[in-house]
C-alpha cells in the first residue's frame, strides 16, 4: 500500500522542532527521524533523566544531532508556561509536534485540578500551542501538529461534566479529549487564515501501535508478540505525525492517520473526521472554554 512513510521525510536543515513527550515511544520515533534529518530537536518532557536517555540513544544514531531537553509537564500550566518562556528564547521555532498525551488513566487531576486526560491531551495541548503561536509566526512556513486519535470517533464534548465530579468513565474521557484535539487542530487553523497567520496547523492520528496497548490495558503485554504483527509499532505510529509536520503538500486543517486495518495501522494518508470533529459551533463553544479554564487567550477571535 502506497503513503507517506519515515523514507518520505525531507531534509529539515536549519529548522527547530519541538516535540512533546518525545522520551519514549511515538514521540522518541518522530524526534529520532527529525535528528536525523538535520533538525534542532526539543526533547519537551516531563522526566529530564529519562529525555537525557533518549538523547543519548539518538545521539548514537544520528551522528552530530542537534537536541535539548525542555521541561515541560503539560498536567501543571505553570509549567506549560515556563515551557513555552523557555522554547521562546530560540533563534527560531519552525514546528510545534502535540504528542504528549495520557490515555486511560484511574480519576486524577492535573496541578489546577483538571480531569487529567482533559486536562494533559487538551488544555495541555491548547496552553502550549497558544503560548508559542507569537514564535512560530516569527517563521514563514511555520506548523503546529496536533495529535488525535481514531478513538475520538466515539468522543462527545460533555461541558457539564469535563472534570468528572457527575461521573467518570476513563475510555470515554480518553474519546472526549482525543475528539477535543481534533476540533482544536481544525479550529486553530481556521482562526489562523482568517487572521492572515503564516502558521497552519495539521492534525494527525498514529492508528493503534502495539507499544500504547502495552502499557495501558492489563494483559496486553502477554499478546503482544500478536499485536506487534497486526498494529503499528512505534516507528510506523510516528508516520502521520512527521507527514503532517514536513510534508510539503500538506495545507493547513489536513488530517493524517494510518491507512489499513480501519486506520490501525500502515503507512499515512488523509484520515477520516467524524461528525463531531466538524460541528464548527461545538468548536467554538470549546475554545472559549479552554480560554477560561487556562486563562490563555491565543489571540485569534472567532473565523
Amino acid at each position: 500500500m502506497t503513503g507517506f512513510t519515515a523514507a518520505d521525510v525531507l531534509s529539515q536543515e536549519g529548522k527547530t522542532i519541538i516535540v512533546t513527550g518525545a522520551n519514549t515511544g511515538i514521540g522518541f520515533e518522530i524526534a529520532s527521524v527529525l535528528a536525523s534529518r538535520g533538525a534542532r530537536v526539543l526533547l519537551a518532557c516531563r522526566n529530564k533523566s529519562k529525555a537525557e536517555a533518549a538523547m543519548a540513544r539518538i545521539g548514537a544514531a544520528v551522528m552530530g544531532a542537534d537536541l535539548a531537553f525542555l521541561p515541560l509537564d503539560q498536567a501543571d500550566l505553570a509549567s506549560v508556561r515556563a515551557a513555552a518562556e523557555l522554547a521562546g528564547k530560540e533563534q527560531r521555532v519552525d514546528l510545534l509536534i502535540n504528542n504528549a498525551g495520557v490515555m486511560i488513566p484511574p480519576l486524577s487531576r492535573t496541578a489546577q485540578g483538571f480531569e487529567l486526560q482533559f486536562g494533559v491531551n487538551h488544555l495541555g495541548t491548547f496552553a502550549l500551542t497558544g503560548l508559542l503561536l507569537p514564535k512560530l509566526a516569527e517563521t514563514p512556513g511555520s506548523r503546529v501538529v496536533v495529535t488525535s486519535s481514531i478513538a475520538h470517533r466515539q468522543g462527545k464534548i460533555g461541558f457539564n461534566n469535563l472534570d468528572g465530579a457527575r461521573g467518570y468513565n476513563r475510555m470515554a474521557f480518553y474519546a472526549q479529549s482525543k475528539l477535543a484535539n481534533l476540533m482544536f487542530a481544525i479550529e486553530i487553523d481556521r482562526r489562523l487564515r482568517a487572521a492572515g497567520s503564516p502558521v497552519i496547523a495539521v492534525g494527525c492520528h498514529p492508528g493503534v501501535a502495539a507499544s500504547e496497548l502495552s502499557r495501558h490495558i492489563p494483559f496486553a503485554g502477554m499478546f503482544a508478540p500478536l499485536l506487534g504483527l497486526v498494529l503499528n509499532s512505534s516507528a510506523q505510529g510516528a508516520w502521520p505525525a512527521l507527514q503532517a509536520a514536513t510534508d510539503p503538500a500538506a495545507k493547513g486543517g489536513d488530517y493524517f492517520g494510518s491507512q489499513s486495518l480501519d486506520e490501525m495501522r500502515g503507512p499515512s494518508g488523509p484520515a477520516k473526521r467524524s461528525r463531531q470533529a466538524l460541528d464548527s459551533a461545538m468548536a467554538r463553544r470549546l475554545w472559549e472554554v479552554s480560554v477560561e479554564l487556562t486563562g490563555i487567550d491565543p489571540g485569534l477571535p472567532p473565523a
